[in-house]
């Protein structure tokens, strides 16, 4: 009978904390959403908030001339938002689990001052980790927050930005797209542009070929994130499929390593990295051209050097033929999971993409995968 009331004492203190740190969450949003309201005391609750980030500023870079600010105007009103917000729980929590998480509060808070302010989530940083993390907030998770201060709003844990779409910096962002022309960049390229980002394109056979890549240094270099989103399902899918994704990630991972967000790629496969060409010899060089770039998508995924998001859809209709979905669907689902956070993205109708995230992530490939293949030889 103990074990079991311990048990669930436990559990109720855990939704208490992580309740309690959606609420400081929703206000930390608020704070920033003031500072442009009519209301003089809202304007004024802002500022306050603004101080912490010139504590820690875009850079990066602690200042501790303004630690003693950062104390009265941030430190204190959160641990005084974060324990009234946990005291609202009792309503619906055993006394003792709510009285346990303000006792969590008020030791990180005592932490907070002894350190002036600094702890694992604020001090100086010479470059992010291109693994944010996801379900926890890390330390690069949040200092993407001071990098990016409308974005990234979440404390412990990021349901807040999950459910409200504030895990990714889209606006005032420099894309460079490579199959804009097609069905899904176009598409992707006309949602990115609406929401505010800045979008340049790469041509094939223009920009660049396959082991010339000059002509886009600039353009990379200019470039916060590279969208691929080119490809073939016919003509040299080797070539098209693999060879240019894996040159241009490599490329842009070079431009990319003195800066202080690493670079971020995201790139088009395909539910056929599951279910491979079903004996069906026309989708052969397609198949073992995308399972081959999956092979080696898996090292981008989990580098530090990148933030890399590997965006798997379902069939749809395009110049490479029909499919259930449109491609602006597609790209409309494609964001709506990347500005969640999902660095897999699984844009499906079938529930392959789910699955195929386990192999993806887990399952070794053979080592033949990547090899180029007979009918590819000439490219």
């Amino acid at each position: 009978m103990n074990f079991i009331y311990f048990l669930t004492l436990a559990l109720q203190a855990a939704l208490v904390f992580a309740l309690s740190t959606f609420l400081f969450d929703m206000v930390h949003y608020l704070l920033h959403r003031w500072q442009h309201s009519r209301f003089a005391l809202l304007r004024e609750f802002s500022r306050w908030h603004d101080v912490h980030h010139k504590f820690l500023d875009a850079e990066m870079n602690v200042h501790p001339n303004w630690a003693k600010a950062n104390l009265w105007c941030h430190l204190m009103p959160e641990f005084i938002v974060s324990i009234l917000g946990t005291l609202l729980l009792v309503v619906f929590f055993d006394w003792i689990a709510v009285a346990l998480v303000i006792l969590v509060h008020t030791g990180l808070f005592v932490l907070r001052v002894r350190d002036e302010g600094k702890d694992v989530n604020h001090m100086n940083m010479d470059r992010l980790n291109g693994r944010r993390g996801h379900v926890f907030v890390t330390p690069t998770y949040h200092a993407l927050h001071h990098v990016y201060p409308n974005q990234f709003f979440s404390s412990f844990l990021s349901l807040f930005d999950v459910i409200f779409g504030t895990n990714c910096q889209i606006k005032g962002q420099r894309f460079l797209v490579t199959g804009a022309s097609g069905a899904y960049g176009q598409a992707l390229t006309a949602r990115l542009e609406k929401l505010g980002a800045i979008v340049d394109t790469a041509k094939f056979g223009e920009d660049y070929e396959i082991d010339k890549y000059d002509g886009l240094s600039e353009k990379m270099r200019k470039a916060d994130i590279l969208v691929l989103a080119h490809g073939s399902k016919s003509d040299d899918c080797w070539t098209a499929n693999y060879t240019s994704f894996v040159d241009l990630i490599e490329k842009f991972r070079v431009i990319g390593k003195d800066r202080l967000t690493p670079p971020e790629i995201w790139a088009v496969g395909s539910e056929i990295e599951l279910h491979g060409d079903m004996g069906i010899e026309s989708l052969k060089p397609y198949a073992t051209s995308k399972q081959a770039f999956a092979a080696r998508a898996r090292e981008f995924y989990t580098s530090p050097d990148l933030t890399y998001r590997h965006v798997v859809p379902a069939a749809f209709t395009s110049r490479m033929g029909k499919g259930l979905m449109s491609a602006d669907v597609a790209a409309a689902l494609s964001l709506f999971f990347i500005r969640r956070g999902f660095t897999y993205v699984p844009v499906t109708y079938t529930t392959l993409a789910v699955w195929n995230y386990i192999r993806f992530r887990f399952i070794p490939w053979p080592k033949s995968v990547r090899k180029a293949p007979i009918f590819n030889k000439s490219a």
